[in-house]
Formats: C-alpha cells, structure tokens, sequence
C-alpha cells in the first residue's frame, strides 16, 4: 500500500481499496480524520514531543480513561502488550502467586499466545499458564481454575476472542469465570484491547463484569501506539511509586504527547458514547446481511458490532463458541480464493479473515460488500452450496 484516506487505502498500481482491515482494530480513525489531523498538528506545533517529564495532559487523559471505562486507577503503556504484561506483574505481586489460567484460542499480544491451545513457542513464562481447552464452556473453566487453586494469580480472558475467530463471550459463562477466579483467590483480568471499542463502556461493562483489572490498547492512541492496564486501587497500588518495594513500571514512551493529547481528543470529540452506539449498531446491521446471504454455503460470520471474523467450513457452521469448533475444519483453500476475489473487488480484508470497520465508512460501500459476497457465493455456488 501506498496511502490512505478516509475509508481507503491505495496499493502501489493505484488500485483503491475499501479498508475492511482498520489496522486490526487500531485503525478506527480511519486515514487522515480531519480531527486527528488538527490535533496532531497542535501538539506538534504546541507542545513539542517529548518533554521528558510529566504533564497535565496525562492527568486528562488517565480521568477521561478511568471514567469511561470504569477504573479506580489507571496507567500508561505502549501496546497491548505491554498493558498484560504489566497487569499479570501486578496480579501476581498482589497475590503472591504465579499460576494463570488462560483460554484456547486467545490472543493477549505477540508473547501472550494460545491459538493452538497451547502456549505458543514465544511466550514468556511458558510454564506459568494453564490453558481451558475450550472458550464458552464453563464446566471446563471451572475444573481447570479450581484444579489450580491456591495457586492461581489471574485468569485472563477476552470478552469476544479477537484473533481466534471474533468469537463473543456468553455473559453467563464470562461470569461464572470470574466467579470462580474469586472463589480461589485469583484476580479476574478482562482483556479489552480490541474489545473495548464495542461498547460505551467496553464489552464487559455491557456484560455486568467487574473485572479486578482490564486491559486496553489499540484506537485509543488515536492512531498512534498506545496501551494501558487499570482497575481496583488496591491492587493497582502494587506499582504505587511511593511505597516502598513497588514494583517499577518504566517505558520512554508511556507518556508520549503525541498519543495523551491525540488519543484525548479522539475519545472526547470523535469516539463519543452516541457514536460507539450508532456505530456499532450499523456493524451488527452489516452482519446480519451477511447472515442471510451466507445462510446454506460454507460461509459464515462471527463477532459482534464493528467487529466480524469469516469462516469457510465444510459443514457451513454457523454457531460458533469457541474456536475448537472449527480446528481442522476450515477450509483454507475456499477462503483464500475468496480474500483474491475480494481484492480483484476493492475491498482489503485480512487473508485469514477478520474484519475491523473503520468510522465514516460510507453505507452504499458496505452493502457493496456485502453484493460481491453474495456474487462470490453464487459464482462458486457448486463448492459453496451446502
């Protein structure tokens, strides 16, 4: 690619494309939003960009997080990452233990990975976690959490599974986990980089979760890098700087004036709770076209609001929980035809299937979208009808 604008992006032949990628999640803002652009060009010019010391601006920023997503304490990162990394730190000093209990398919940042079910080979404290082998089961969650007892520190959970397959959390059974975390002494974290954007409050306030802490990232840097991991005073207070034996939390760009004052305005003028309502509204709109488009092919779709995974699968599974559902039942081959043909379409997609819809997107190029779907379906109609 060579730029974007807008909803767009434009490849080095100069083909456009409508952007159905938004930087995994990241890219809400879309390219060059006129709002991102005046602040960027105000701090640039105002504030300077790093100041090597601290600022009103965090302050801002930290409250407008804090009371947007329900946190007692909040604090700065680079990257998601970053944020579960520093949040299993501070669980595991608050507790005194070690052990935490993760989920197939879960995605926490580039070494906090489990989509095999399993820690992947670059994971750090490879032998630290226990995984649940299915998401959305709630006997198993409890079995393993208890089986890890006294010693458990944290369990760790996404609301809706991004990179495994934009799969949703049922309420019930993302309560009964955090329950049953508390029942044995462990912290419940509430991973919400991706997730948070789904909802006024994140997903899991939508959900009646109260998590010990959460964990954010992605849009919320406006654009630029940016994570952060917040939640109950006391166990935040791990990392309280005036106490004596805290923990350090360190990062030459934690507080970076591009990203406080950027990802400030973002939230407070641009990403509004009306517009987190109407935007995803039209998101579950757009799903639910392609629903009855895809309805009796090998076709299907997942995820919830601004956020949707597809799935080729033999047997056209269309009630997908967890992604154990569909191991080795993906059809690989089907959905590579079908990320070429999008492309020779205009619309860039991720090849294994996750969509992330950008604000601004214009209605007419979304109901495109969801016509070459159809037109694919019908195309291939001898492999893609059940």
């Amino acid at each position: 690619m060579t730029h974007g604008k807008g909803a767009y992006v434009w490849d080095q032949d100069g083909h456009r494309y409508l952007d159905l990628v938004g930087e995994l999640t990241a890219g809400l803002y879309g390219h060059s939003h006129p709002a991102i652009r005046a602040a960027i060009l105000a701090t640039f010019d105002g504030v300077g960009l790093s100041l090597g010391a601290t600022t009103a601006q965090e302050h801002r920023y930290a409250a407008l997080l804090c009371e947007r997503f329900h946190l007692e304490r909040v604090r700065m990162a680079n990257t998601g990452t970053e944020a579960n990394l520093h949040a299993l730190a501070g669980a595991r000093r608050f507790t005194g233990r070690r052990k935490v209990v993760v989920f197939a398919g879960g995605y926490h940042g580039a070494v906090l990975s489990f989509g095999e079910g399993r820690a992947a080979d670059n994971n750090v404290d490879r032998g630290e976690f226990v995984v649940v082998p299915r998401y959305n089961d709630t006997d198993a969650a409890r079995e393993v959490i208890a089986s890890v007892g006294g010693e458990l520190a944290a369990v760790l959970i996404e609301p809706m599974q991004g990179a495994g397959g934009c799969i949703c959390g049922r309420p019930d059974f993302l309560l009964a986990v955090q329950q049953a975390a508390h029942e044995v002494g462990g912290l419940f974290i509430l991973d919400e980089v991706m997730t948070s954007r789904l909802a006024p409050g994140g997903l899991g306030a939508e959900m009646g979760l109260k998590p010990d802490l959460v964990t954010l990232g992605k849009y919320l840097g406006g654009g630029f890098s940016f994570g952060a991991f917040g939640g109950r005073e006391e166990v935040m207070a791990v990392y309280d700087p005036r106490v004596k034996g805290a923990l350090a939390h360190s990062g030459t760009f934690n507080n970076n004036s591009m990203t406080m004052h950027v990802g400030c305005r973002a939230l407070e003028e641009v990403f509004t709770p009306e517009v987190v309502r109407e935007f995803n509204g039209k998101g579950d709109g757009v799903r639910e076209k392609l629903a009855e488009v895809t309805r009796g092919t090998r076709l299907s779709f997942t995820g919830r609001g601004s956020l949707m995974g597809l799935h080729f699968t033999e047997d056209g599974m269309e009630d997908v929980e967890s992604g154990t559902d569909v191991w080795g039942k993906e059809r690989v081959d089907l959905r590579d035809l079908f990320w070429f043909e999008m492309l020779e379409e205009g619309f860039w997609i991720t090849r294994r299937g996750m969509i992330a819809l950008i604000l601004g997107t214009p209605d007419e190029e979304l109901d495109r979208f969801v016509g070459a779907v159809e037109k694919f379906l019908d195309r291939h109609g001898e492999i893609m009808r059940l």
